[in-house]
Formats: structure tokens, C-alpha cells, sequence
């Protein structure tokens, strides 16, 4: 089978295709046929090795462990283990392989079945392999750590990228008030799936306009955390997903302490990927709640530029691999 592998961390340069042997799946797995895969930011930052502390969280600290890349996919199982109950040769799937050594820019894969749910009928394996990590990560972002209610007032920061754009579509089947901040090219996107407000970030800084949100979710953290604290409300959350390594690291050490000495709360999160809310995700496609937000498609031997552009940060929803000869 082909696929993107890359041996030492880098650029996209590093990526090569090759040839290699098609795994079999083992008595717990699921061989997928793949379809589509999607790219995210967690697959250049591995593809980097970068921030430092992904290598030590068992991703390989001098070369990848694991050398294909791409977590979210979309396919039909060829094969299974003996011990698979779940699924059938045949079955179309789509799942998140981010807690199972990835394996995504592939023509297949194995997986363990708890990685994967049915592929709605009504939605091409395209759309689907769009939505696992990025639907996961909004959806456990405003539900879990945001605590979202019905009503509350929702500031969407990087609402026109891939998780941006299921964080609003999510925030508003849970019955809130959305605004999203996106760039002026994206405004009208951004309210065609579904915001209430939208702040063009070129034109208005966002915590100087005198609102106040209930709940921020960024996944495009850009300053400081002490900004958007001052536009919560008082019992306010605010939830990091995405941004900056200097964010990040400066939401480790101020978090804790506005969290513990006032009334808001100031957190992180690393989307933890799980069957319960895949299918959850699932019944959101199933009803139109939710849809993804395709921006580009590219080739299985296009993955370095398909990571390119994504690195860049000005995607509009998801970038796509279509694996055309499957």
C-alpha cells in the first residue's frame, strides 16, 4: 500500500511516500480501506516534534515513534479480528486514531473498533473525515470544560478554522448566543453556519468594545490571558484550545492562579478522543445540527502541501486528503 511516512522530525520536506507492506489487523482491530483523511494542527506539530514536551509525552523524543501521520479518517472496513463485535467487512466508518498510533495518510489502517463509529449514509466520507478531532475538541471544549448553558453569551475565537467552525455550530445547538471572531475574508462564512454576532478582528479588538461572555472558547489564542479574562463575565470560563506556544505556557502558569483567587476560571484543554462523543458528534451530523466546513482537498502524495497551507493558520474549516484510487 502507499503512504506519507516521515522517519526525523521537520519540515513537510521530511514527508515521503513510499510503498510499504498492508497491516493486518490484529484480533481486537478493524482493517479500514481508507477514503479520506483530514489534517489538523496536531499533525505538524508532530510532524516538527514541536512544542519540545510532545516528544516527551511518548511521541519520541530524537526521531517519531510513530511515522505515519493523520488522526481522522474516513473508509470501509476490509477486515476484522476475531474478537471484533462491532463492525463487518463492509461497513462504512469514520473515527479519530489519535489514541491509537494514527496511521491516517494511508491507503489503510488498523484500528481498534472503539476508535470507530458507522459513516452516516447521508454524508459523503469527505465531509466526515473532516469532523473527529476538531468536532471532538470543540464539543468537549464548550460541554465539558466550559460548562455551556442554554442562553449564555459565547465568544468563538478562531471561528472560521476547523475547530472554530464546529465550536459555533455546537454552541448553538446547545441554545446559546454566539459570536465568532474571525478575519474580514471570513465573516460571511462564519454567520452562514450559524453565529449570532461576528467581530471582524482586523477592524475591532474584541476585549475593548465593552461585552462580556459567559464562556470564550480560543482555539486561536494570539494575547495575553489577562485580556480575555477582563471580558468574562463574573463567574465566567474560559477555555483554551488552540493558539501559541507563549499562550499556552503562560495559561499554565496564570491559569491556576485566577482560577483559585477569583470567581472565573481559566482553563486548557487536550481533547481526549472517545467513542460516547464520537457518536454523539454522529447524531449532530445525523439531524443537520452540525455539517463540516471543507476549505481544500489535496492527493495522498499532496499531504506536504496540504500541511503547508494548514500551517500557515488561515484555512477556512478543514483541509481534506482525498485518497482517490480507494
Amino acid at each position: 500500500m502507499k503512504a506519507i511516512l516521515y522517519t526525523k522530525y521537520g519540515s513537510p520536506d521530511v514527508l515521503q511516500l513510499k510503498e510499504i507492506e498492508k497491516p493486518i489487523p490484529k484480533e481486537d482491530e478493524v482493517l479500514v480501506k481508507i477514503h479520506s483523511a483530514s489534517a489538523n494542527a496536531g499533525d505538524w506539530h508532530l510532524l516538527r516534534g514541536k512544542p519540545f514536551m510532545i516528544r516527551i509525552m511518548g511521541f519520541g523524543l530524537l526521531k517519531p515513534k510513530n511515522q505515519i501521520l493523520g488522526a481522522d479518517i474516513a473508509g470501509r472496513v476490509e477486515a476484522i479480528g476475531k474478537n471484533v463485535k462491532q463492525f463487518q467487512p463492509g461497513d462504512e466508518v469514520f473515527g479519530n486514531l489519535s489514541d491509537h498510533g494514527f496511521g491516517g495518510f494511508a491507503e489503510y489502517v488498523c484500528a481498534r473498533e472503539s476508535a470507530l463509529v458507522l459513516k452516516p449514509a447521508s454524508i459523503t466520507f469527505e465531509e466526515v473525515a473532516a469532523v473527529p478531532a476538531a468536532a471532538l475538541t470543540a464539543l468537549q471544549g464548550l460541554r465539558d470544560q466550559g460548562q455551556i448553558q442554554s442562553g449564555q453569551k459565547v465568544l468563538i475565537n478562531g471561528a472560521s478554522g476547523g475547530v472554530g467552525t464546529f465550536a459555533v455550530q455546537i454552541a448553538k445547538s446547545f441554545g446559546a448566543e454566539v459570536t465568532g471572531v474571525c478575519s474580514t475574508r471570513n465573516l460571511d462564512m462564519v454567520r452562514s453556519i450559524g453565529a449570532d454576532h461576528v467581530i471582524d478582528y482586523t477592524q475591532e479588538d474584541v476585549t475593548k468594545n465593552g461585552q462580556h461572555y459567559d464562556l470564550i472558547l480560543d482555539a486561536a489564542a494570539y494575547r495575553s490571558i489577562l485580556d480575555y479574562k477582563n471580558i468574562l463575565t463574573p463567574n465566567g470560563i474560559y477555555v483554551f484550545v488552540g493558539g501559541s506556544t507563549a499562550q499556552l505556557f503562560q495559561l499554565m502558569f496564570l491559569g491556576p492562579w485566577i482560577s483559585m483567587t477569583g470567581s472565573n476560571k481559566i482553563v486548557s484543554l487536550f481533547m481526549e478522543p472517545n467513542k460516547k462523543d464520537l457518536v454523539f458528534i454522529k447524531e449532530l451530523l445525523e439531524t443537520g445540527k452540525i455539517a463540516a466546513v471543507i476549505d481544500r482537498r489535496y492527493s495522498l502524495s499532496e499531504v506536504p502541501e496540504a500541511i503547508r497551507y494548514l500551517e500557515q493558520g488561515h484555512a477556512r474549516g478543514k483541509v481534506v486528503i482525498t485518497l482517490e484510487d480507494n
